[in-house]
């Protein structure tokens, strides 16, 4: 595992007092069995949500962050609702705004060219 610092293990050891060989493997044990059962109703739960229908919940957030820029992903993340993103690329630097509505779930794209012309995309983010 890892090396315990001294500095700790004096600590502990000056605020509790020693238990038997006895006691710790009872207490092994209780943990164990506590985990082992934590584990098997975290395992029924979702079967019985995908036998429900219900297991869809893994796929459909990756299919809205899927069409979001990261830049759109952290400002949601965030809660930031105005935000110029300069994305460069080598040579090549773009401008753009992410505006995010967190009324109506929305997160709009407005690129922004040299010229100045603005080309908008919205992605609904709930």
């Amino acid at each position: 595992m890892f090396q315990q610092p001294n500095w700790l293990r004096q600590l502990i050891r000056r605020n509790t007092k020693p238990i038997t060989e006895n006691q710790a493997g009872v207490w092994k044990k209780r943990l164990a069995l506590g985990y082992a059962l934590i584990a098997w109703n975290a395992f029924g739960i979702v079967c019985y949500l995908i036998y429900t229908g219900k297991g869809g919940w893994m796929t459909q957030k990756q299919e809205e962050e899927a069409n979001m820029t990261p830049a759109q992903q952290w400002t949601k993340t965030l809660g930031i609702k105005d935000a110029t993103v300069y994305r460069i690329s080598g040579l090549k630097v773009q401008k753009y705004e992410v505006h995010n509505d967190f009324e109506k779930g929305t997160s709009e794209k407005h690129n922004i060219d040299s010229a100045g012309k603005i080309e908008d995309d919205k992605i609904n983010i709930n």
